[in-house]
């Protein structure tokens, strides 16, 4: 008999097919001033790029993190690596996203973060840790879209509602993890 209903392979299909969307479909305003050369509130402009570079630094930081935490999960429970690669995949996309931009020329700043503490030695408890992790992250994304602007909101949106998925699933595949 076959099975019917939601599998985790489509979900997660389905999840990254919204996610890459969202990402693709993001559009810029026209921020220059009707006279035709010099930007409207270039001021505002300068405080507000500084700030969604401070977010997107943030947000990569932590997505780092993330992926130390899915290598070390991945590293302590081989059983579970199947599951995890394409979790893991999408957060890499994601900090590729989220990456400020660089200007020509500028190296890439900083070292790699310090991969978090130690994993579980319960392969349940491993990925319910990386369950929490991703909603951390999803309600962290949430809040920075408070100061972020539209475009960055629409992405940070889009991040936060695939860590959310993120989240969802590996609660499901803890449950179905063997100890």
């Amino acid at each position: 008999m076959r099975r019917t209903g939601t599998t985790r392979r489509g979900a997660l299909t389905a999840t990254g097919a919204l996610a890459l969307g969202a990402v693709l479909t993001g559009c810029g305003g026209d921020d220059e001033a009707p006279g035709g050369s010099e930007p409207a509130h270039s001021g505002a402009r300068a405080a507000t790029a500084k700030t969604e570079k401070t977010l997107r630094e943030k947000a990569v930081r932590d997505g780092a993190l993330l992926l130390a935490q899915y290598d070390l999960v991945a590293e302590a429970h081989p059983a579970t690596a199947a599951g995890l690669v394409p979790l893991r995949a999408a957060v890499a996309e994601h900090g590729k996203a989220l990456a400020p931009p660089r200007a020509k020329g500028e190296p890439k700043k900083g070292a790699p973060p310090a991969a978090p503490g130690p994993v579980s030695a319960d392969p349940k408890a491993a990925v319910r840790e990386l369950a929490v992790a991703e909603r951390r992250r999803a309600d962290a994304h949430a809040e920075a879209l408070l100061t972020a602007g539209p475009e960055l909101a629409r992405l940070l949106a889009s991040v936060a509602a695939a860590a959310a998925a993120h989240a969802y699933l590996l609660t499901e595949l803890a449950e179905e993890t063997a100890v």
